[in-house]
């Protein structure tokens, strides 16, 4: 379970993460980040109708949540929103590295002061 601490649940900070700052893009995730004032990392997900009914929904949402926890460890303070792809519902495997590989490279440009607007697919 994500520690309360580190959830995100104001709307602002939705929209400040995924206008305001960097992301990276990979079949199944989006991972959208901006430096936060105020500590610690908060994260939010978004998994819309697209990706299946509720119960599709919820799962992958779930599993997201699962998948964040050790990636906090290595963040800066940031605010972090992690939306779901139609794929992540139906390929669950590639759902892992899809999500530590757009993180990384979301952080590591967060870190070098990457542009307000830089996207970076693959």
């Amino acid at each position: 379970m994500l520690p309360v601490q580190h959830r995100m649940r104001s709307s602002s900070d939705f929209r400040a993460a995924m206008r305001g700052g960097v992301r990276t893009a990979r079949p199944t995730v989006v991972v959208h980040a901006r430096h936060s004032q105020s500590p610690p990392t908060r994260v939010g997900f978004v998994v819309s109708k697209a990706v299946g009914n509720a119960v599709t929904r919820n799962r992958v949402k779930r599993r997201l949540r699962h998948l964040v926890i050790p990636l906090l460890d290595e963040c800066p303070d940031a605010i972090v929103v992690v939306r779901a792809l139609p794929p992540a519902a139906s390929e669950p495997d590639r759902l892992a590295s899809d999500l530590s590989e757009a993180w990384a490279r979301t952080m590591a440009r967060l870190t070098q002061g990457g542009s307000p607007h830089a996207k970076e697919t693959g």
